[in-house]
């Protein structure tokens, strides 16, 4: 039996979660439903709870990268992402990467302060 090195187990994510990991409201996350066609989480029929994936939640990154941090306007957002799929992509991984190399450096920073 193999050994899951998946760090996160979890399959679906509540729309609170997802807002607190993105940094952004859940009221935007429902507008950016409407917005873009390919952010369609998961509904239960039962009580209406959004359930997100990890590529849900990727898709997001990508969409609140051109949005908050490029400063597109929807309409743009949403024709650059039609157009230029492969580029958005990569360039989301290369923001991710950096921002996770940037926490790295802070945490080390204040380690290295605590020392002094």
């Amino acid at each position: 039996m193999a050994l899951n090195t998946n760090k996160n187990p979890k399959l679906y994510y509540s729309i609170k979660e997802v807002a607190q990991m993105v940094g952004v409201n859940e009221s935007t996350l429902r507008y950016w439903e409407t917005a873009f066609p390919q952010l369609k989480p998961k509904t239960l029929t039962t009580n209406k709870v959004r359930q997100y994936t990890e590529k849900d939640i990727e898709e997001i990154k990508v969409i609140y990268n051109l949005i908050k941090v490029r400063g597109f306007k929807i309409a743009a957002a949403r024709n650059y992402l039609r157009e230029n799929r492969q580029s958005v992509d990569k360039s989301a991984e290369v923001i991710d990467t950096l921002i996770g190399i940037r926490d790295q450096l802070k945490e080390l920073k204040q380690h290295l302060d605590s020392l002094v």
